[in-house]
């Protein structure tokens, strides 16, 4: 009897657990915080939280055979990051893009922090292939950068860090901008109102993605799991004749797929994966380069407003980024609390859609150097 008390104690967690699983319990129980008690993206972050909690209390669920495993294995077969664009882009419209094109420089500007975080990885030694995977957390993707990061062999060693983080600073969107745009704007340029945008027709939000798919895909053919899902929600959405289809991916197929996306990202967690100085150093790079890639869209607000005579308001170049629609938000209501008749949202969706084009093709660009398909 002594022995069967003993073996079952053995099995307990208590017996098998050292102290960096309760370490990361305690981050764990952090991310539910703000989930739950601070309304920090809850859709995301609940079941990240918990499968970290699960994978510290019972590493094995994450290993071969374990329930989570197969959860794991679409995100490093890219199937669940291509499903999530998908439902994406059936939820988005992409109308205030259409309406007013220049909104592409403020996407594009925003991934100057991939880049620059990327060479920056380079410098603090890690290889190639590390930097690419580490540097797209820069467009607040997470769905990207765990395409990106198992594209590139990073599954086993970097995506685990690298997913948390890019979720957390999507979350952390409203925190982090705000500062950014304040330091970077006067309170002149902050109170520009944008005049309304133009009415697009159906036609053009039909054509829009068929030629953006077509001329991405053609260029970077590399794109086309992240950009051609993202386009195809979108068409479902905008040809009106395939209503079952764009309810689908917007609604019941989208959770499903954050559900198993979700757990299995804070299932990769487990203490001897992520408390390493290397996790430390993703987590800085991160930040560093979603910082620069916030700065850059608004420094770039800045120029258009110049060339405008005053017509742009740089606060929506921070919406460059792939945070969507958070980021846009950011911009409406950073301008809101100068004016509240101030209205920027619809303009800030622009260059908040250009932004996750913008991270779906440095995705893609890094993959083409890699020569990776």
């Amino acid at each position: 009897m002594l022995d069967i008390l003993k073996n079952l104690a053995d099995q307990t967690g208590f017996a098998t657990l050292g102290w960096k699983n309760y370490v990361m319990l305690l981050i764990a129980f952090f991310f539910m915080y703000l989930a739950i008690a601070k309304g920090f993206e809850p859709l995301l972050l609940v079941p990240i939280s918990f499968g970290m909690f699960l994978v510290n209390m019972f590493p094995s669920i994450i290993e071969e055979g374990g329930l989570l495993h197969y959860f794991y294995k679409l995100d490093e077969w890219s199937i669940l990051p291509s499903l999530i664009f998908m439902g994406v882009g059936a939820m988005t419209d992409f109308g205030p893009l259409i309406a007013y094109p220049p909104s592409f420089i403020l996407g594009a500007a925003a991934q100057f922090g991939i880049y620059g975080a990327y060479f920056l990885a380079i410098v603090l030694g890690f290889t190639g292939k590390e930097a690419a995977a580490i540097s797209i957390i820069g467009g607040a993707d997470g769905p990207t950068s765990i395409f990106l990061a198992g594209k590139l062999g990073m599954g086993s060693t970097l995506l685990g860090p690298i997913a948390v983080a890019a979720y957390s600073y999507m979350s952390l969107v409203p925190v982090i901008q705000p500062p950014v745009m304040k330091l970077l704007t006067t309170e002149k340029e902050r109170l520009i109102k944008m005049p309304q945008l133009r009415k697009v027709t159906k036609l053009e939000k039909i054509l829009f993605p068929i030629i953006v798919t077509l001329v991405v895909v053609m260029i970077l053919p590399t794109t086309a799991p992240l950009v051609g899902m993202l386009m195809l929600g979108n068409l479902f959405r905008e040809s009106g004749v395939v209503k079952q289809l764009t309810e689908t991916s917007s609604n019941a197929l989208m959770y499903i797929v954050v559900i198993l996306l979700g757990t299995s990202v804070g299932a990769t967690t487990s203490a001897e994966a992520f408390l390493k100085p290397t996790t430390l150093k993703i987590v800085v790079l991160g930040l560093v380069a979603f910082i620069l890639g916030t700065a850059m869209g608004v420094v770039f607000g800045k120029i258009m407003c110049k060339v405008t005579h005053g017509k742009v308001n740089p606060l929506i170049g921070s919406a460059g980024v792939s945070a969507v629609p958070m980021a846009a938000r950011v911009s409406q209501k950073v301008a809101a609390e100068y004016d509240p008749t101030n209205f920027l949202l619809m303009n800030a969706m622009g260059p908040n859609v250009a932004g996750v084009i913008g991270t779906a093709v440095a995705a893609g660009s890094f993959m083409a150097i890699f020569n990776v398909h």
